[in-house]
């Protein structure tokens, strides 16, 4: 599609099934974070959830972005900016989408358990998760990236699911090391910012190649292609770097190694 497809026709049942689903997994979601947080007695991992909430409402500059349309006729939305509605589910689907393993990723750092090729195993989670997702919701008749993309599964841009990839990876990491270096709740409140940031950092950071390709006002396939390539090496270094603040291994097989057995 060489233009936007506002008047394209949006299935209303898929519309109900990502907007109740979403919904109802969040409010399981906030239930299980508000669990962790009273165990472990810490604000963290609900406002890991309601940052990245709080986060979907800058969703408009990741469509203009990315070319992304939510068909408009019969939209529950709630506003729009830059000409591109924005439906009820986007804040619950990032809750689940980038919220929960988040979770789990900073519950696994914060308890010394997670190495580096443990990271490498929720990017691949995330990245299915990713692709899982924005699938059903493409081919479902709810949103389209209507622009030039290339390296489409399914009418979807594999790029995009290695970015946000690269995005939920160094913002678990980063919002690892705030909850390990702040003392009381308010500290905490920085991941209402950290997320944006981090979104955008990896997805207008390492995606600026592909974001400018794809607006040129003369472009080509091949251009697109290499510049698709290049944003999907430049997300593989940042989930490299972050990898690289955790452990090469677990430290309990080594503290097992090294007990010294008991007398007698």
């Amino acid at each position: 599609m060489n233009t936007a497809p506002y008047d394209h026709p949006l299935n209303l049942t898929t519309q109900a099934i990502m907007t109740y689903g979403s919904w109802g997994l969040t409010l399981v979601l906030l239930a299980a974070a508000l669990r962790l947080c009273l165990r472990e007695r810490t604000p963290f991992y609900v406002l890991i959830v309601l940052a990245a909430m709080f986060g979907a409402l800058f969703e408009p500059l990741y469509d203009v972005g990315f070319m992304l349309l939510f068909y408009t006729p019969g939209l529950w939305t709630h506003f729009t900016a830059f000409d591109v509605p924005q439906p009820l589910w986007t804040h619950s689907g990032y809750a689940v989408l980038y919220a929960a393993p988040a979770i789990a990723i900073c519950k696994r750092i914060g308890e010394g358990r997670l190495t580096r090729s443990g990271l490498y195993k929720w990017a691949g989670i995330e990245l299915a998760m990713s692709c899982s997702f924005e699938m059903i919701g493409i081919n479902g008749g709810a949103y389209a990236y209507w622009g030039p993309h290339v390296l489409r599964i399914f009418d979807y841009p594999l790029v995009i699911g290695v970015l946000e990839t690269a995005q939920v990876i160094c913002f678990s990491v980063a919002a690892a090391e705030l909850r390990k270096r702040s003392s009381g709740t308010v500290p905490l409140l920085g991941l209402f910012v950290l997320f944006p940031c981090m979104f955008y950092f990896a997805n207008f950071g390492a995606g600026a190649p592909t974001i400018v390709a794809l607006h040129m006002e003369t472009t080509s396939t091949a251009l697109i292609m290499a510049a698709t390539l290049l944003s999907i090496g430049f997300a593989a270094i940042l989930i490299r770097t972050a990898a690289s603040l955790l452990p090469a291994a677990s430290a309990a097989p080594l503290r097992r190694a090294l007990r010294v057995p008991a007398a007698g």
